[in-house]
Order: C-alpha cells, then structure tokens, then sequence
C-alpha cells in the first residue's frame, strides 16, 4: 500500500526553503525568458510585442526582402542609426559586393554596430568578421534555418523539461488539488512543450501554423503560474488562503456543485456568469457614458 505524501504545508522549514529558491528562481528565469521573447521575436516586425506576423517572419521568414534586411527594420533595428541603416540595405540592394564594402564604409559601420556581438567568440549567431557569414544573410529571408531549428528543439526539450520536472514535483505534494486535476496540471507543460516545438517545424514550411506557437507558449505559461502560485501559496499561506480565505469558499463552492443535479448545476453556473457580468456591463457603461460626455464636452 502506498504511503500518503507530506503535503507541503507540513514539510520542514528547511525543506519549504529548498523548494521555494528553486521556485522563485526559475519564475524569475522564466519572467526573464518572456522579455527575451519580445525583444528578439517579439521585434520581428519591427513592432514591440509579439503578434502572429513576428512568428511567421522568425520562422518562416518575411520571403519579401534578404535577412539582413529585415534584421536591420526588426529585432536589430535599435542597433544602429537610421542612416547607417539605409546605407548597410542600399549595399545589400546593390549586391552586397566585397569591394563596395569595404570602399562605401559598410565594413566600419559593421565593426562599430555588429560584431561586438556577432565575433568568432558569440555561439549560435553569425560571426561578422568572416565577409562569407554575413553575405549569406543578404539572401532572400527564409526564416528559421534548419541547423538552427535542430539546435533549438533539443536544447528546449532537454532543458525545459527538467525545470518542469521540478515544478512538478513539488506541486504533486499539494493537498488543495485533486489527484484528477494534478495530473492535468503536470501532464500539461509536457504536451504543450511537445507542440510548441512541432509548431516551430510546421510554421517553418507552413506559416498558418504560426497561431499554434503563440497557444502552445500560453499553455506553458498557465501550467507553469497554476503549479508555482498553489505551491508557494500551500507552503507558507495555507490557512489566510485555503481555511480562513478565498481558497475555502472556492472548495465549499466545488462541493456544493459536485453534489448538485444537472438542473441545479446549469442555474448555479447561470447565476455566478450573471454575477461577472452585470458588474462589467455597468462598469463598461459608465466608461462610455463618460467618453461620450467628453466628446460632447470638446
């Protein structure tokens, strides 16, 4: 017979320590993941924030221009100034030929902007001294190429999957969630995982696809905050939360409607959509009937 976990409340303090450093550390890893998300995906378009066009140019490719190009109005386009821009795309519009580098001053502008961070020492970027590396970006933009697809992919499953291990882990000693809904919540990060790294090989060769990336990353994010935020809240506020707080009107509320027959059941979920609702509508209504005063007003 199995023995019943320690729920997590209960764990010594030296053990809630442990598991809340690794929490907090891999919630502010993951905080820092999103903001590098939009500041390289995200500029893809040449817009700060991520929308379906920034998916599809990252891994599909804008097929409209050369990379470079496209690099220099999106995710780079903060790196240089507007003119050394124009002259870097007028170069590569012109055949990005070896001696016009060198003779228009497109090789100072590159050394000045670029390769402080694309050198020999930078890994998985080009290396911007070597003239072959950065001519093969004056081609078509194709997105994604496979080498770098490939690279992503293994380093993402290898290394996503333990964080999520972890996080796992630790939720399955919590006691408000119920073994039905712990496996969804821990099976949940791995089945989206899985997706979003298929996504990227499908919006590759099929750019509709690019609305799977954006699910597949949200449905990370929901299993990642739902398992972090019950852990940390189990450990160290269970009674503000689960006895005296929200968490136990929350739990008399699932029982009552467990128990309740499919009649009671549909008035109950009616009545609580109503209680959302009414509220909204006249909060929404005070909004335009303020917007519509000022406009008289002007």
């Amino acid at each position: 017979m199995p023995t019943k976990s320690t729920p997590l409340k209960d764990h010594d303090t030296p053990i809630k320590v442990l598991f809340t450093g690794y929490l907090i550390t891999v919630g502010i890893g993951y905080m820092f993941a999103l903001i590098q998300i939009l500041l390289t995906h995200g500029m893809a378009d040449g817009k700060f924030g991520l929308s379906v066009d920034d998916i599809v140019y990252s891994y599909y490719g804008n097929r409209s221009g050369t990379v470079l190009e496209q690099k220099l109005n999106g995710s780079m386009k903060e790196n240089a100034s507007e003119e050394q821009r124009f002259d870097i795309i007028q170069w590569v519009r012109d055949g990005a030929d070896e001696e016009a580098y060198k003779d228009e001053g497109i090789e100072k502008i590159i050394q000045e902007r670029c390769v402080m961070c694309h050198n020999k020492e930078a890994s998985g970027i080009p290396n911007f001294n070597d003239f072959s590396q950065l001519k093969a970006l004056t081609t078509q933009d194709e997105g994604a190429t496979l080498a770098s697809l490939t690279r992503g992919s293994h380093i993402h499953m290898f290394g996503i999957s333990f964080i999520f291990m972890f996080v796992g882990i630790i939720f399955s000693f919590a006691e408000t969630t119920s073994i039905k809904y712990k496996c969804i919540a821990v099976g949940m990060p791995y089945a989206f995982l899985i997706a979003d790294i298929l996504s990227w090989w499908l919006t590759k060769f099929f750019p509709m696809f690019a609305w799977l990336v954006i699910f597949a990353g949200m449905g990370m994010a929901v299993s990642f905050m739902f398992m972090w935020v019950t852990s940390i809240l189990e450990m160290w506020l269970f009674k503000p939360v689960f006895i005296d707080g929200i968490g136990f009107h929350y739990q008399r509320l699932k029982a009552e409607f467990a128990e309740s027959s499919y009649e009671e059941k549909l008035r109950k979920l009616m009545a609580i959509i109503n209680r959302i609702v009414i509220p909204v509508k006249q909060i929404v209504g005070i909004i335009i009937e303020k917007v519509s005063k000022n406009k008289v007003d002007k």
